[in-house]
């Protein structure tokens, strides 16, 4: 975990599938000299040790809760969510709603495709994606090189999450009726990932009005459309979650 900065509210970083909060360092930095910001690798990740399983939103968002408490950080919060961690984070504000002082979502994945709706061939992509995660966990556990079955833990990892975001993580965040009035900001990408090859336009499309559906789960919910970004939106335009971030601490401290 790592924790900097002073001022509440405190933001919660959780990051996307296969990312470390190392990633974001150069935005937590900047989050820091504004208010107090938590980063923290999820079980299995960096130098967290392996969780159990399944590694589904809701255990992760308990497992969450557990590390605030254990660390005396209380609320109020800003959830800050990228992707699979936007999942998550959606979890922990249902489970915890009287916590939260803000929730800033980036690109969160399309519930509707995760459950099952439209694009299968998109759909039996990432079902082969877990399967290759699976092989690569057993190769590693099997591998004669130290550093190489040290990575087993975090590949098994990877396969579960991504299971289970395809399955009961989409299911358990599609049962959120509502955040109430608790201020939701959800800013999607624009630019269609090339890895989807034909369906690609067609896909983004269908992603950004599956974020802008989302806003209306809060009867404050904006939607922000990083029209000149791909998926990692930190790397590309850290400078629109700033002063989403910012909007969000102003409405706040009024």
């Amino acid at each position: 975990m790592l924790r900097m900065g002073e001022a509440s509210p405190t933001v919660i970083l959780d990051v996307g599938f296969a990312e470390s909060y190392r990633d974001w360092l150069p935005l937590v930095e900047k989050i820091s000299a504004k208010t107090q910001v938590v980063a923290y690798d999820r079980a299995g990740y960096g130098h967290s040790d392996i969780g159990p399983f399944p590694r589904n939103s809701r255990r992760v968002a308990e497992e969450l809760r557990t590390l605030l408490e254990n660390a005396n950080l209380n609320g109020p919060y800003i959830l800050l969510g990228h992707s699979l961690g936007a999942l998550n984070l959606q979890l922990f504000a249902h489970a915890n709603k009287g916590s939260i002082a803000g929730i800033l979502l980036l690109d969160p994945p399309p519930l509707d495709w995760l459950l099952g709706n439209g694009f299968p061939e998109l759909y039996d992509m990432a079902q082969q994606e877990t399967h290759a995660l699976e092989a690569a966990a057993q190769a590693a556990k099997q591998s004669p090189n130290d550093q190489e079955r040290a990575n087993a833990n975090f590949f098994l990892t990877l396969a579960s999450e991504h299971q289970e975001m395809l399955l009961s993580s989409a299911q358990q965040v599609s049962a959120i009726p509502s955040f109430h009035d608790i201020p939701l900001v959800v800013i999607a990408s624009g630019k269609p990932n090339p890895a989807f090859g034909q369906h690609a336009q067609a896909f983004q499309q269908f992603w950004n009005e599956q974020c802008q559906k989302l806003t209306s789960k809060s009867s404050k919910g904006t939607y922000i459309l990083a029209a000149d970004s791909r998926h990692h939106i930190h790397r590309d335009h850290p400078e629109i979650i700033l002063d989403a971030l910012e909007m969000l601490l102003g409405d706040m401290r009024k």
